[in-house]
């Protein structure tokens, strides 16, 4: 008789145990009726609370709260690391993008730096030509009028081509024409030509340690653009891994109870 007693005690327990899987709203009302008694189990239990029930339901309420807030604490903290680590992850996003234009900067300097050397090197090869056609030249006398036009009409369209060739500056010309600045359109061709190959190797060099210094600058923005990138990652990996931490926290705590459920214990305590 006993062991069959046993056997419908058990048959009922899986049943209610089925039916609370079944319904989540019952199971629901049975964890709330749960936390709700847990209080009075709590001062039942001591034989203070059986002589002063009022008082130990508030001790037991006071507990409640500070454990609350203590969540609350806990669950703000982790919200914080979380959105740190976002706005670390985004800045770190950000820098990489930064320097990889600075980079490409960079790399655009080198290549005007390499042209500006290679046409100073031009420039510096048709003087020492030029210079070479220049000894053996013989003096003219007795130069016409029609031949100084002419020799004008030469370094005009000599200097201007050298100015369209980015050889000389633009003001060049302006100086050439008005015989300013060392130019003498009177002076013979090779005279002439050794002048503006001279002047054009002078104003390339000048490119050429412009370009050296703009490349100089380029590379120092691009090296600091990258140690800013490889510091934010840096930052943004340790941010992850403690957001991490902060995502597991938050999966324990629960959420926060409707402000009646809050309320039941004070006003049980009361």
């Amino acid at each position: 008789m006993a062991e069959l007693t046993r056997v419908d005690r058990d048959i009922s327990i899986m049943n209610v145990a089925l039916m609370l899987l079944r319904e989540p709203g019952l199971l629901a009302i049975w964890l709330l009726l749960l936390v709700l008694a847990g209080p009075a189990l709590v001062v039942l239990a001591s034989p203070e609370g059986v002589r002063e029930p009022g008082q130990a339901l508030r001790q037991v309420a006071e507990v409640l709260r500070r454990y609350r807030e203590q969540q609350a604490r806990s669950r703000q903290q982790a919200e914080e690391v979380l959105r740190y680590a976002g706005e670390l992850d985004a800045a770190a996003a950000h820098a990489a993008t930064t320097a990889q234009r600075w980079h490409e900067h960079w790399q655009q300097a080198q290549q005007c730096l390499d042209t500006a050397w290679q046409a100073w090197l031009d420039a510096d090869a048709r003087l020492s030509r030029a210079r070479a056609a220049a000894a053996f030249s013989v003096p003219q006398t007795g130069v016409t009028p029609a031949q100084y036009a002419e020799r004008e009409r030469f370094l005009r369209r000599a200097v201007l081509a050298a100015a369209r060739h980015g050889e000389l500056p633009i003001a060049a010309v302006a100086d050439a024409l008005a015989g300013r600045n060392g130019w003498n359109p009177r002076l013979q061709q090779a005279e002439q030509e050794l002048h503006i190959y001279r002047a054009s190797a002078a104003y390339l060099a000048r490119r050429y340690r412009q370009a050296a210094a703009a490349e100089r600058v380029a590379w120092h923005d691009a090296q600091l653009a990258a140690a800013t990138r490889d510091g934010l990652r840096a930052e943004a990996a340790a941010a992850a891994t403690q957001s991490a931490a902060a995502r597991r926290l938050l999966t324990s705590i629960p959420a926060r109870r409707p402000a009646k459920a809050q309320q039941a214990v004070v006003t049980r305590a009361a």
